[in-house]
Formats: C-alpha cells, structure tokens, sequence
C-alpha cells in the first residue's frame, strides 16, 4: 500500500467564504467543488506529509496547518493588506524556515513558512 494524498478537511458553514480566503490569500484554485465540500490546491498534488507535535516550534503553539510557500515575504505582506490577524510576527527561524502565523476567518492558526 501507498498513500497517494494526505488532505486536512477544515470544517466550516460556510464553505464558500473559507474557500474565498484561501484562494486570495494563497492563490488556491477550486480542483473539486461538490457544494457541502471543496477540495482547493495549486494544481497538483504534492508531497505527502503529516506532521505531529507538542509545540510550534518558538514557544508557538501547534498550528493547524503548516503551509509553504516559495515567497513568504510576499504572503505576509498580502495578508497584513487583507486585514488578517498575524498571530506570530514574520520570523527566521533557527531550524532554517522563514515563517509567521496567520488566523483564518474560522480561528485556525496556519503556519505559512518558507525554507
């Protein structure tokens, strides 16, 4: 056996909205769209990976999702244009990543970093 895809499910009432944000603040495209869910990506399937933690790394708490990106700079200062709550400023890390915390409309802490 082996695993093709790994994909969070975020619940929310408001699927189109949560869908929304995530598309402008990472440039997301709809790839499955069945009303009750959305399956949103950037137009492949990526690396498979789960992560398990006792903390964020920092001090920080656990995100809820930890999500790369090839330019951090520039999603961070989209998000602070959108309003968006920054909950850990950006940071160089020591273990090499380039990242911050941003809150989505449903209270999930995500980690956009950079390596």
């Amino acid at each position: 056996m082996t695993v093709v895809r790994i994909v969070p499910n975020l619940a929310t009432a408001d699927v189109q909205g949560l869908a929304a944000f995530y598309e402008e603040l990472l440039g997301l495209n709809i790839l499955m769209d069945q009303g009750w869910i959305m399956t949103m990506g950037s137009g492949d399937l990526g690396p498979v990976q789960l992560s398990i933690a006792s903390e964020g790394g920092s001090g920080t708490p656990v995100p809820d999702l930890s999500i790369q990106v090839d330019d951090v700079d520039a999603v961070f200062a989209h998000a602070q244009d959108m309003g968006c709550d920054i909950s850990y400023p950006l940071t160089d890390e020591p273990w090499g990543v380039r990242r911050f915390f941003v809150t989505d409309p449903m209270g999930r802490a995500l980690n956009i970093l950079a390596h």
